[in-house]
């Protein structure tokens, strides 16, 4: 190439030839300028350089290599470049370059310097070599990493999330679901769920689960808000600007409201909330924007807009997952993200609202047909008499977890002034159908029992009524009448008849001995036909124990019925408690460990002031009784406390008697339900405890004013160190009495 420098001194003049024509026909661009000192003038260009630049030789030669900035696509690194050139130092640079038609193309560009004898820099080479095709390849690769990445994270996201919906009774699952999502695709997400107005949610109460219904927003105090100080009492659509009892909500009517929208179903698929622009106070939109403006007010990067996305349920839309900062609204206003992104980004959040939506679903279906089975329970739960003269205690545990429902029941009857009625039947199964089926049975033969009174020809009129109401279970049963002594005649012993439909024997328990009332027995209930029902009679005396109890108690699938009914006669036969609930006890730690079906228990005593004082007792120092929410409970939880308290030979029972008796009515007054009441001897103290199902805690209060009443709990506090939990079904309430100071 004419003009060309002499590249080299030491060589041969034909090698010196050979090299510059190499150079000039290499398939690379390569160029050779001055010194730095002289401005780095480009001296020669080879024929490669001309064809991958687009400049001619002469457009460029003597000139410096600023002239080359016009290819440059991207912005040069200038500094690192000169210092490079000032310390003579080699440098390769990659990057993104024009020819002059425009067509854009990946370069790697090396500059090497060229010393003489002295080593002082006096030319630097320059080759530019054409990488586009290996950084296009490098780019796909990183970019199909990328993607996998991106498929594995939402993979874990979506996993992570399903185990988290699978346990909703976990108290912060949608909040935990929103960190995972805040955590990898979205500065922030949140959920709001719509219970007669929208409501910020971090988890769903499994007793109360959203209803998916109602307008009322403005019932919900959005976050901490606080109106700003700036803002009219009027905002731009003439609508209240703070929340007042006053303000008319019929402006609402031809406002659009995208949100309400959303939640009605009306729109399918997210949409945009503008958080600067101006909403009707009581829209959905203008609470949404209201409380979102207090919780992403921290953020770093204060969002101007959120995409709104529908929580579905399988009839309506149960709530809202709003997101910022995400794909669709760019809520960071960068637009740096990939269309692949983005729309990964968006089906995730809309396959976890949806997961969300069918999770909770299922929470709101659970709990109706859990209040349904409970509301059917409670109206079925056992009636128990006061009996003077008899100690009974009663048990009651439904196998099933889920309903709460069962066919066992039981019922003591004051069928007059001297008589009481005692029955325990098993329906088959334990479901509402079961359950049903025992409320149609109970009313039966609690109808015969009060005009009949007898045993047996109370089974048989039931027999003749199942026969024509198509019961779809069958079921056994036990029906039993005392007849209380004269009064005039304290040695005159009880007198018991009972009759059996294909039910186990009661367990007369005597000093020790243990006789099963097996006669008197007969086919189940219903199936009786017309034949004679037979009754059979026993005496009680005091001391004397009476058991009766489903198969529920005794039956296993590794054993024979009978050798559980051998399991109860030893484990009866081994009591020494001498109080009902003493006895029961001592049969349930034997026999109720690990039940496989519905258990039923009733327990009868003879109290027996001569000896029972004298008795030498090992029965667990822990009673429970299952009480119904009124007011004549708190006198059967005194008076179980009293029993208790005299079994277990503790002389001062006034405080645990007092303690008792006011949660036990702040449970009638204020809980759901019926009351479970428990007493423990903990060696430092009686502990007592009562559940219900509402799961508001007691507060101790000042009384109230005007009215009596209201130092129940203040009560307690003096006399006992008390808290509360909450429970599967509700709150539990304990007290542990205070030891008292023994008087000199």
């Amino acid at each position: 190439m004419g003009g060309s420098p002499s590249l080299g001194t030491g060589l041969p003049a034909h090698v010196r030839d050979l090299c510059a024509r190499a150079m000039e026909s290499a398939g690379v661009a390569m160029f050779v300028t001055g010194a730095e000192a002289e401005g780095m003038p480009i001296l020669w260009v080879n024929a490669a350089f001309e064809r991958q630049t687009g400049f001619a030789a002469h457009e460029v030669v003597g000139h410096s290599p600023r002239v080359l900035t016009t290819l440059l696509a991207e912005p040069l690194d200038k500094d690192s470049l000169r210092a490079a050139i000032l310390d003579g130092r080699e440098i390769t640079h990659t990057l993104r370059t024009r020819r002059q038609d425009g067509s854009a193309v990946w370069s790697q560009l090396s500059l090497s310097p060229l010393r003489d004898a002295a080593g002082a820099t006096t030319h630097w080479v320059g080759v530019q070599v054409d990488v586009s095709e290996h950084v296009e390849r490098y780019a796909a690769q990183v970019a199909s990493l990328a993607l996998e990445r991106r498929e594995r994270a939402v993979l874990d996201v979506v996993a992570r999330s399903s185990d988290l919906l699978a346990d909703l009774d976990q108290p912060f699952a949608l909040r935990d679901i929103t960190a995972l999502l805040a955590g990898y695709a979205v500065d922030w997400a949140g959920f709001y769920l719509n219970d007669d107005g929208l409501r910020f949610a971090e988890g769903v109460d499994s007793a109360a689960p959203p209803s998916g219904r109602g307008q009322r927003h403005g019932r919900y105090s959005p976050g901490a808000f606080q109106p700003v100080p700036h803002v009219h009492e009027t905002d731009a659509l003439g609508d209240a600007a703070v929340a007042d009892a006053s303000t008319p909500r019929a402006r609402l009517v031809d406002v659009p409201d995208r949100v309400q929208d959303v939640l009605d179903g009306r729109v399918e698929g997210p949409v945009a909330l503008d958080l600067t622009a101006t909403y009707p106070q009581w829209s959905a939109s203008g609470w949404l924007q209201r409380d979102l403006q207090h919780r992403l007010a921290r953020l770093e990067h204060r969002p101007t807009s959120v995409t709104v996305s529908g929580v579905p349920g399988r009839r309506r839309i149960l709530g809202l997952l709003v997101t910022s900062g995400d794909a669709r609204t760019g809520g960071d206003g960068s637009a740096g993200v990939d269309r692949e992104a983005q729309d990964g980004v968006r089906t995730l959040i809309q396959v976890i609202a949806r997961r969300a939506g069918t999770a909770i679903d299922n929470v709101r279906l659970y709990a109706r047909e859990h209040r349904l089975a409970e509301t059917l329970q409670r109206a079925m739960l056992p009636e128990q008499a006061d009996v003077t003269g008899l100690d009974v205690w009663t048990y009651y545990a439904p196998n099933s977890e889920h309903a709460q429902v069962g066919g066992d029941w039981y019922d003591v009857l004051q069928i007059a002034p001297d008589v009481i009625g005692l029955v325990i039947g098993d329906v088959v199964g334990h479901d509402v159908e079961a359950a049903a089926a025992m409320g149609q049975l109970r009313s039966v033969v609690r109808s015969y029992a009060y005009e009949l009174t007898t045993p047996g020809p109370v089974l048989e009129r039931v027999d003749q009524l199942v026969q024509g109401m198509r019961i779809p279970r069958s079921a056994s049963l036990v029906y039993a009448a005392l007849t209380r002594p004269d009064v005039t005649d304290p040695g005159d012993a009880w007198r018991v008849e009972y009759s059996r439909a294909g039910h186990l024997p009661p367990l007369l328990l005597r000093d020790g001995t243990v006789t099963q009332l097996d006669d008197a027995g007969g086919a189940l209930i219903g199936f009786g036909g017309r034949r004679t029902r037979a009754t059979g009679v026993v005496s009680l005396h005091p001391g004397d124990t009476l058991l009766f109890y489903t198969d529920g108690l005794i039956e296993r699938r590794d054993r024979a019925l009978r050798v559980g009914l051998e399991a109860l006669v030893a484990a009866s036969r081994a009591v020494t408690a001498v109080d009902a609930a003493g006895v029961g006890e001592e049969l349930l730690s034997r026999l109720a460990d690990a039940p496989e079906d519905d258990v039923a228990l009733v327990v009868v005593r003879i109290p027996d002031p001569e000896r029972d004082p004298h008795a030498a007792v090992l029965s667990p120092r822990s009673r429970r009784w299952l009480l119904p929410s009124e007011a004549a409970s708190i006198g059967r939880a005194r008076h179980a406390v009293v029993r208790t308290c005299q079994a277990w030979g503790v002389t001062d029972s006034a405080n645990a008697e007092l303690v008792v008796s006011e949660l036990v009515a702040n449970g009638v007054l204020h809980g759901w339900g019926h009351l479970a009441l428990r007493l423990f001897d903990t060696g430092d103290g009686i502990r007592v405890e009562v559940e219900d199902a509402n799961p508001a805690p007691p507060v101790p209060t000042d009384g109230h004013a005007n009215r009596m009443g209201g130092f129940g709990m203040q009560i307690v506090e003096r006399l006992a160190d008390w808290g509360w939990r909450p429970t599967a079904s509700g709150k539990l309430v304990w007290a542990t009495l205070r030891p008292q100071p023994t008087p000199r």
